[in-house]
């Protein structure tokens, strides 16, 4: 029995368990115990590509962004095509010392770590419609992390969009308040 299709862009109906199924799961990775969500099948495959992009879009907030907000590094693998179907401009958030400019910066904690994401002061103008996209919520560090450094500059998080939601891992909880959408949801 496959999960009922998830409505998306212009109303074309897309298979969430065809997404699923180009999800690898590779266990202990980075670390031993963390169970990670591998996209990688999925960006090989144009179809399932193509679906995931016109997943995301079509549960963009009314009024539209200016500007999509990909974390580094699975994060830009759907922002920017994200960024083309919507009209907007693409901004990456990094991790430290990848930008060469000014930046704005955050540190946070993640299900595995601590780590830090910077953003060029400018890449972001006060007022803009922005929509933070990554591949995985896990615990809600990075997400709120990069949707901190967004307003930091002046930005309105409209949104905060994902492939993935690892559930059971508290990240929706910690973006309380916040526009989350995850086209799947996967256990953790």
């Amino acid at each position: 029995m496959t999960a009922p299709a998830a409505r998306a862009g212009d109303g074309v109906p897309v298979d969430v368990e065809v997404l699923r199924r180009h999800l690898r799961e590779v266990p202990d990775f980075p670390r031993p115990g963390v169970r990670f969500a591998d996209i990688t099948p999925l960006l090989a495959d144009a179809s399932a590509l193509a679906a995931t992009v016109e997943a995301l879009a079509g549960t963009v907030p009314p009024g539209g962004v200016d500007v999509v907000a990909g974390v580094e590094a699975r994060g830009f693998l759907l922002g920017t095509p994200l960024a083309l179907a919507l009209g907007a401009g693409f901004v990456p958030v990094r991790k430290a010392g990848k930008l060469p400019r000014r930046t704005a910066s955050r540190r946070y904690a993640l299900e595995y770590g601590e780590a830090e994401l910077q953003v060029h002061e400018d890449a972001v103008r006060p007022g803009q419609r922005v929509l933070v996209v990554d591949d995985v919520l896990a615990t809600g560090g990075t997400a709120e992390a990069a949707a901190g450094l967004v307003e930091q500059l002046g930005g309105r998080v409209v949104g905060l969009r994902f492939l993935v939601e690892l559930a059971g891992l508290g990240g929706r909880r910690a973006l309380a308040g916040r526009d989350v959408v995850a086209v799947l949801q996967h256990r953790a």
